[in-house]
């Protein structure tokens, strides 16, 4: 019956199937079915997790004229630039993570603050405090910025470092600049990721770098606090003093240039009280006119209390202020007073939810820290 079944089945297919004849013998080599061989898959280079594809940018005519502009207005030799664009690869995982989100469930403050109001990140937070406290106090005093939140956006943007994006930044910015997705916004935002690129090439010669080191993520942010490369050209400092910005290596610059760019963007040094109070609300509703008025302080003290809006601390004379909605889903919305200074933190990310993460993150690192002092110092029981 095996030699029936056997005879049944050409040589060709049982060659295939095994490297033997009909009769159970070993097909010389010649017969025997070779294995292909699987293409050798290039390895990102190191820091990288991601291979972008090879695209000639430099054939583009958008390209083209746009060197030609950056070459004449910053000083770049045309030819290193040229050199340059022909080692830039396309990032299509770029372009698909700036895609807008599809649209999803209600806002929920309480899940989404939960992400980075937990244990990892507040423990992460007290080392980062307790290996830096020279920077952050320095900062605190020369710019009036608290420690805990420069501590609070450092934790919420990268964990103090432990997430800054592994992609090669030139790479994600050349993509965007001119093969951003299709959405409505598409030109606007090629232009601005355009700026983006020349500024990342100006940050790299100011600060004698090879730009094709620079990494970050899908958007071009770099370093501990992922500053866009034309904020760290106009607010990042060098604040350890050694003759350069380093944003992903030097901690101390990453904590200057926090407390510099929230200075220019309308911190108050004056302020010392919280960058927001809770806030409990009437039920006649009157408030509701002040909520989404954008990211400003705009209100004095007696307006909310005449709408019905009340603090647990009284708010401060002379100042002005915004109510902030911060909604949990089917659960009930917080409400807060905001401070010129929490509005600061927005301008940072435009997001009520980011700067509150800020101010909650912060807040729970200085405790933790507060604690652990506390116990490090108290008397072992019994003795």
């Amino acid at each position: 019956m095996l030699a029936l079944l056997l005879a049944a089945v050409p040589l060709a297919q049982l060659a295939e199937a095994a490297p033997v004849d009909r009769y159970g013998y070993t097909l010389p080599p010649s017969m025997q079915k070779k294995a292909k061989k699987k293409p050798a898959r290039k390895k990102p280079a190191p820091g990288v997790d991601y291979v972008g594809e090879y695209v000639n940018f430099g054939q583009w005519l958008e390209v083209r004229a746009y060197l030609d502009a950056i070459a004449a207005r910053d000083g770049f030799d045309r030819a290193d630039l040229d050199l340059l664009v022909g080692k830039l690869r396309y990032v299509d995982a770029a372009v698909q993570l700036i895609k807008p989100a599809p649209p999803g469930k209600p806002k929920n403050w309480q899940a989404y603050s939960g992400l980075f109001i937990e244990p990892v990140r507040i423990g992460a937070g007290v080392k980062f405090w307790n290996d830096n406290q020279e920077a952050l106090a320095r900062a605190e005093s020369q710019y009036g910025v608290p420690a805990d939140v420069i501590v609070g956006i450092l934790g919420v943007e990268t964990v103090y470092g432990a997430n800054t994006g592994r992609f090669r930044v030139l790479d994600a910015l050349m993509t965007l600049a001119f093969s951003y997705p299709d959405t409505p916004t598409r030109e606007a935002r090629m232009a601005f990721f355009r700026d983006e690129l020349e500024a990342a090439l100006v940050y790299a010669r100011q600060n004698n770098l090879d730009p094709l080191t620079l990494r970050g993520s899908y958007a071009g942010a770099v370093g501990l606090p992922q500053f866009m490369p034309s904020n760290i050209v106009k607010y990042a400092v060098d604040f350890d003093g050694d003759g350069r910005v380093d944003l992903l290596n030097e901690p101390g610059d990453a904590i200057g240039s926090v407390a510099a760019f929230l200075v220019a963007h309308g911190w108050q040094r004056g302020d010392a009280g919280p960058p927001a109070y809770p806030a409990s609300v009437s039920p006649n509703r009157a408030w509701e006119a002040y909520l989404g008025r954008g990211l400003a302080a705009t209100l004095a003290p007696g307006e909310l209390a005449a709408a019905g809006v009340s603090t647990t601390a009284p708010l401060p004379d002379g100042e002005l202020f915004g109510l902030v909605d911060l909604q949990n889903g089917a659960e009930a919305t917080e409400y807060w007073v905001a401070t010129p200074n929490f509005f600061a933190i927005t301008q940072y990310n435009r997001s009520y939810f980011y700067a509150m993460s800020v101010v909650e993150l912060g807040r729970a690192v200085r405790l933790a820290r507060t604690a652990a002092t506390t116990a490090a110092a108290a008397p072992e029981a019994g003795q």
